[in-house]
């Protein structure tokens, strides 16, 4: 209630529709979804075994559809997943410590991890093409 008693419009817990974005909540969103997609990957991971162990045939199926364009995306959100996930766990063990809480320093240290990923991944993909 406010002021005379009047009720006051507005939610009782604020939600997405009342914060706007920013780059530690997005962050810690894409944290928590990388490690998902590293969960998926591991099966993944686990099915390409299995396709090896299999036959040749259908390893060849397998690596053919590794090979396309949709492949080589799932491949390359998965690398994306595991640089990010880590290169952000590193950035939550400095938090831990009591290091970068500052919004200067978080917001840094944010964009530092995108950018680390980003070229860890890019890379990890050209040294892995150059080997094949």
């Amino acid at each position: 209630m406010s002021v005379a008693n009047r009720p006051v419009h507005r939610p009782l817990s604020p939600h997405l529709q009342v914060y706007r974005p920013q780059l530690t909540s997005v962050l810690s969103i894409l944290h928590r979804a990388t490690g998902i997609a590293l969960s998926v990957g591991a099966l993944y991971l686990a099915t390409w075994v299995v396709f090896a162990a299999a036959s040749a045939p259908t390893y060849a199926m397998f690596q053919s559809f590794n090979g396309s364009i949709v492949g080589r995306f799932v491949l390359g959100g998965w690398l994306f997943s595991l640089f990010f996930h880590l290169f952000n766990g590193i950035r939550h063990l400095f938090w831990d410590m009591g290091y970068g809480f500052e919004i200067k320093d978080a917001y840094r240290s944010g964009w530092i991890v995108v950018a680390v990923s980003l070229v860890a991944t890019a890379a990890s993909w050209i040294v892995g093409l150059r080997l094949i």
